[in-house]
């Protein structure tokens, strides 16, 4: 399979091209043109790029990419990872941005299909658009009750800051490191705000407005975009493809 006919779909399927982000979203390291066989990983690691190398893989899709808003020096770490990368003839495509926001593909999205939410629209501003999700509970249910099934279904051990209700009717969900949009949470009226981790500043902000967060780890709210990614390469082009689970514990 060519390599350019994976990323057309993925940067069309993404539109890759059309969404403001600070990633270098898209094809970010070229291999010499042919895929194989495809890995999927969260993170653009060495440790990630030496497994795809051994499984033998001739292209990496990964949510946090090599190249970002600055320019790169390649010494150290950014050298052995290039250096890898080239030697093995693998390819590396980056989605941020516009993986956590696509509307079926996307982290965000994904929740709904894991947890079995009820999602009743967007929520999240960020860089003038929604990335996120609202979640509306049939009936209230505790934060314990959500905390636990969160565990289950994400495989984390979530951080809790239970500052609100009890018993929750509503939340928003936006993966990641999405801290910074509790204020918008607060300001919506919502009985919950769910993420990927926290910031020290954040947690008064949270306790003095009463509202409940839980931090279900950086990592483990954004393995599902690259899945996502992985059973529609597997579908459209009956390709060959591997998960590479290298959790950091946030």
């Amino acid at each position: 399979m060519k390599l350019e006919k994976i990323t057309n779909l993925l940067d069309e399927t993404l539109k890759i091209k059309e969404i403001e982000d600070y990633s270098q979203n898209g094809l970010q390291v070229e291999n010499s043109g042919q895929v194989k066989k495809a890995g999927f990983t969260v993170d653009a690691s060495l440790a990630a790029f030496q497994q795809a190398a051994e499984k033998g893989a001739d292209l990496l899709v990964v949510h946090h990419g090599l190249f970002w808003d600055k320019p790169v020096i390649l010494t150290g770490s950014m050298y052995n990872r290039i250096k890898l990368l080239l030697e093995a003839d693998i390819a590396l495509y980056a989605a941020h941005l516009p993986l956590d926001m696509h509307a079926t593909l996307g982290n965000n999205a994904r929740v709904q299909k894991i947890m079995g939410w009820e999602v009743s629209g967007d929520f999240g501003e960020y860089k003038g658009v929604e990335i996120g999700k609202k979640v509306d509970f049939r009936s209230p249910v505790s934060i314990h009750q959500i905390t636990r099934e969160i565990s289950e279904k994400l495989n984390c051990e979530p951080l809790v800051w239970n500052f609100g209700k009890e018993k929750v009717k509503n939340a928003g969900y936006v993966s990641g490191g999405a801290i910074g949009l509790l204020q918008q949470a607060i300001d919506e009226g919502l009985d919950l705000f769910i993420t990927g981790e926290p910031k020290h500043e954040c947690y008064w902000v949270a306790k003095e407005a009463g509202i409940n967060v839980i931090f279900a780890g950086h990592y483990a709210t954004e393995t599902l975009g690259v899945k996502a990614i992985q059973e529609l390469l597997q579908k459209e082009f009956n390709l060959e493809c591997f998960f590479i689970d290298l959790p950091t514990g946030l």
